[in-house]
C-alpha cells in the first residue's frame, strides 16, 4: 500500500470518528436539555402541585338513637310544639334533625322531643294556664321541659345520645372543650332563630376585606356549616383570642381570609392527638404541603419526633415561612448544639457564617433520598 493510500484511509477513519464524536455530543446535549427542562418544569410545578387548599371534610355518619324515655302517650309531636314556638320550629324543619328518627317499626323519638324530652305534661300545664301570667310561671316551673340550661356534661349527653356513634365526636368526653365547660350548644344551634332574622352584617376582618371573600346569607351559612352559631373562625375566636392575635401577624395561614378553616387541622370535638389535631403530628400539615410528605430514605428526626412545630409556628409568625425564630441558624442550633461532649455541628466556631443560613447547603431539610446530611 502506498503512503498516499494510507493518508486517505486515515482521513476516512478520522471523519468517521469525528462523526461519531459529534453524534455523542449531540445526544449528550439533548439529554442535558431534557434534564434541565424537567427540572424547570418540576421547579415551576412544585408550588402549584405541592401545596393546595385542604379538601372539604365529609361529615361522618350518625346513627339516630333517640329512644323513648317515657311511655309513648307522654309525647305530643312537633306540630304541637309549633303552635307556641313557631320561629324555632320553622328553622328546625330546615335541618337534617327534622327528617331523622322516623324509621317505621322502631321505638325512636322524632322531632323536638328527641332532645327536649316528653312534652305532654308541659303542654297540658300551659294550656291549663289559659294565658294567666302567674299560672304560666308556675307551669314553667313545675313542668319545665329540658331547655339545655344544665351543666356542660348534661347538655352534651343529650347530643351524644346519637352523635357518639360518629367517629368525629367519639372523643368528646375526653376533649379539652368539655373539660373547660364548652358543650355542644356553645358553638352549635339546632334552631338558630337569628339566622332568619335580618341583621346588619358585621364588618369583615382586614384580611378578608382585602381578599374580597364572598359571604353567604346567614341562614345558608348556618345550614351548610354544621349548624354553627357563627362562621369559622369567629366562633373559635370567641375563646381563642391569643390565636386570633397570631393570625394577625404578617405571615400566617389564610384563616382570616376565609381560605382555610380551623377544622381543616383541628377536631374541636377532641382527638387522641396533641392540640386536638385531626391527624397525628405532621400528617395534619401534609394534606396541603404534600411536597414534604416523603417517605424519605434519610428523615429529619425532628419532624418525626416533634412534628412541624419544631421549626414552624402554624398560626402566624413575623418570620418568613412561619419559622419560630427569625435567625435560621439559631433555629437549627436549638437541636444541633451538641450533647455528651459530642459536637452536633460539624463546623468550627462561627465558621458557618460565611455561607449564610444552614439551608444554603442543607437544601433538603425536610428529608432526602440521597444524602444523610440533607445536602441534596
Amino acid at each position: 500500500m502506498k503512503p498516499h493510500d494510507l493518508d486517505i484511509l486515515s482521513y476516512v477513519l478520522d471523519a468517521k470518528e469525528a462523526a461519531a464524536i459529534e453524534a455523542r455530543r449531540v445526544a449528550v446535549h439533548r439529554s442535558y436539555r431534557l434534564a434541565i427542562a424537567a427540572m424547570l418544569f418540576l421547579g415551576m410545578a412544585t408550588p402549584v402541585l405541592g401545596q393546595k387548599r385542604p379538601t372539604a371534610r365529609q361529615a361522618a355518619s350518625v346513627a339516630w338513637q333517640a329512644t323513648l324515655a317515657a311511655p309513648a302517650d307522654q309525647y305530643v309531636g312537633a306540630a304541637t310544639c309549633r303552635s307556641c314556638h313557631k320561629p324555632e320550629s320553622t328553622e328546625y324543619m330546615k335541618t337534617a334533625h327534622a327528617s331523622a328518627g322516623t324509621l317505621a317499626g322502631k321505638p325512636f323519638v322524632a322531632g323536638c322531643e328527641a332532645c327536649h324530652g316528653p312534652g305532654k305534661a308541659h303542654v297540658d300545664a300551659m294550656q291549663g294556664a289559659a294565658g294567666d301570667d302567674a299560672k304560666i310561671a308556675a307551669a314553667l316551673k313545675q313542668h319545665a321541659i329540658y331547655g339545655f340550661h344544665g351543666s356542660p356534661d348534661q347538655n352534651a349527653a343529650v347530643c351524644l345520645t346519637c352523635h357518639i356513634t360518629s367517629r368525629n365526636q367519639a372523643f368528646f368526653h375526653q376533649s379539652a372543650h368539655l373539660a373547660h365547660g364548652v358543650a355542644c350548644e356553645t358553638c352549635h344551634s339546632a334552631h338558630l332563630v337569628t339566622a332568619a332574622a335580618p341583621s346588619p352584617t358585621p364588618p369583615a376582618t382586614a384580611q378578608a376585606a382585602f381578599y374580597s371573600v364572598p359571604r353567604l346569607p346567614e341562614e345558608t351559612r348556618w345550614l351548610n356549616s354544621s349548624l354553627l352559631r357563627r362562621a369559622q373562625p369567629d366562633v373559635c375566636y370567641t375563646c381563642h383570642r391569643a390565636v386570633q392575635a397570631q393570625f394577625a401577624l404578617p405571615v400566617h395561614h389564610r384563616v382570616p381570609e376565609g381560605l382555610v378553616k380551623c377544622t381543616d387541622c383541628h377536631n374541636p370535638h377532641g382527638s387522641a392527638n396533641p392540640a386536638s389535631l385531626a391527624q397525628p403530628a405532621w400528617q395534619a400539615c401534609l394534606q396541603c404541603h404534600i411536597g414534604q410528605r416523603g417517605p424519605f430514605v434519610y428523615e429529619h428526626p425532628a419532624v418525626k419526633v416533634v412534628g412541624c412545630i419544631a421549626c414552624h409556628s402554624p398560626h402566624g409568625s413575623v418570620n418568613a415561612m412561619l419559622l419560630a425564630r427569625r435567625d435560621l441558624r439559631t433555629l437549627c442550633l436549638q437541636c444541633h448544639s451538641g450533647f455528651h461532649d459530642q459536637a452536633q455541628v460539624p463546623h468550627s466556631r462561627l465558621g458557618f457564617q460565611t455561607s449564610g443560613t444552614c439551608i444554603c447547603c442543607h437544601i433538603s431539610i425536610h428529608g432526602s433520598n440521597f444524602d444523610p446530611t440533607f445536602l441534596r
